[in-house]
């Protein structure tokens, strides 16, 4: 057995696990005995799955997973380094250049993770003569990359316009050289679509860029499920978007950054995450390029989650809980508490849904919640089966009235 050399570092580490145990903060992880999809196999037998990020159902798709195969026959299984030492492979290069065309952008530049996609954007584009201003709500993964980069830092009240032209107003009163506002495209614990237009609007007027984190928009937000920038008008009027392979278009791994030619190039020559990080395996890769196969073709995904989404958001709502208003497929359901949350998502299992509590820091505090997600796979009955579900589990710990 090792000898601990800091026996109090251990123990206080096992007073913080403890303290979050007491709190009812600590986060536990079930098993998932099969692929993903809209009901999913579990130690507790088969359940409806309404927490993966799986919106257009291509997670399990047989046609991902052909291209998957097909990429390993020819391009094998890892590139063991990273790619200006290695050299890059033909199909990441033509996935780049697919999700440039995809998003309206010059060029893309792909990532092992979105979060190293944010986490390597900031410091080599700006520096201290510069602003970046941010969303209050923004993702963790922008926040740490902004604290990586020495511009001065700004941050606006979530989707508040005033709030936000404060901001620019201030930063160009601080003579900064360059502004950048960066926000997500959809904020993902309450499934809040950013005011693009607007944003876009207020970027013009005191000459901003404007960049947008679309990892929950990319795939099925606006008519041809191209992001929120489609959704909001602005499409080809954004100067940095930055997305992931991990949700809607396919679920596997991966990020990346679209825009202007010569950023993404700096990019390539300046960003730590790229630079110094293995790129994605070619299955992912192959099975991203067919992804973007089907999403072009046809919008019948994208049409059936938003079908699902107007449904289930009706419906829940007529059982009696209290969801975020919206139209997106996040739909959360406030119970408040994080204990409770944590009660309602184990009985919800009992019964045969998988839904996950939402606690603090995930969210502040006094906001826990319920996370449920729509998919393109699930049903009108499945959906009613999981309403009824929610109702039962709700009724019996007091969330709704009988």
């Amino acid at each position: 057995m090792t000898q601990n050399s800091s026996p109090g570092f251990y123990a206080h580490i096992r007073d913080e696990l403890t303290a979050i145990q007491a709190a009812g903060l600590m986060k536990s992880e079930r098993l998932i005995l099969g692929p993903q999809g809209g009901k999913i196999d579990t130690e507790n037998g088969e359940l409806i799955n309404l927490c993966a990020n799986n919106y257009l159902g291509l997670s399990s798709h047989p046609a991902l997973i052909k291209a998957a195969h097909a990429a390993l026959d020819t391009h094998g299984f890892g590139m063991s380094s990273v790619r200006f030492i290695c050299g890059t492979q033909d199909i990441h290069r033509e996935l780049e250049q697919r999700l440039s065309t995809f998003l309206g952008t010059e060029d893309c530049i792909l990532y092992a993770a979105a979060f190293d996609a944010n986490g390597g954007l900031f410091e080599p584009l700006l520096g201290e003569q510069d602003a970046i201003i941010s969303d209050s709500l923004n993702h963790a993964s922008i926040i740490d990359g902004i604290r990586l980069c020495k511009a001065k830092r700004y941050r606006y009240a979530h989707n508040d316009m005033a709030d936000l032209e404060r901001c620019l107003k201030e930063a160009r009163a601080d003579n900064a050289r360059f502004a950048m506002v960066f926000t997500d495209g959809v904020f993902s614990m309450d499934g809040t679509i950013a005011q693009l237009g607007e944003i876009r609007q207020l970027c013009d007027k005191y000459d901003a860029l404007l960049g947008v984190d679309d990892c929950h928009a990319t795939g099925f937000m606006g008519e041809r499920g191209r992001g929120t920038h489609e959704a909001r008008g602005i499409f080809g009027k954004v100067d940095v978007i930055t997305g992931t392979l991990g949700k809607a278009l396919g679920g596997a791994s991966g990020g990346f950054t679209a825009g202007k030619r010569e950023v993404i190039e700096l990019l390539r020559q300046r960003s730590r995450p790229y630079l110094f990080s293995n790129t994605l395996m070619p299955a992912i890769v192959g099975a991203s390029i067919e992804a973007l196969n089907l999403l072009e073709a046809s919008t019948e995904l994208r049409d059936r989650l938003e079908r699902n989404t107007v449904y289930f958001r009706k419906a829940i709502t007529e059982a009696g809980f209290d969801i975020k208003p919206g139209t997106h497929p996040i739909v959360p359901l406030m119970v408040y508490d994080a204990v409770v949350a944590q009660k309602l998502s184990r009985r919800l299992y009992e019964l045969g849904v998988y839904a996950v509590g939402f606690f603090y820091p995930v969210v502040p505090q006094g906001q826990a919640r319920i996370r449920v997600q729509m998919s393109a796979v699930h049903d009108e009955a499945t959906l009613q089966r999981a309403v009824a579900i929610f109702r039962q589990a709700g009724e019996e710990l007091g969330l709704v009235k009988n």
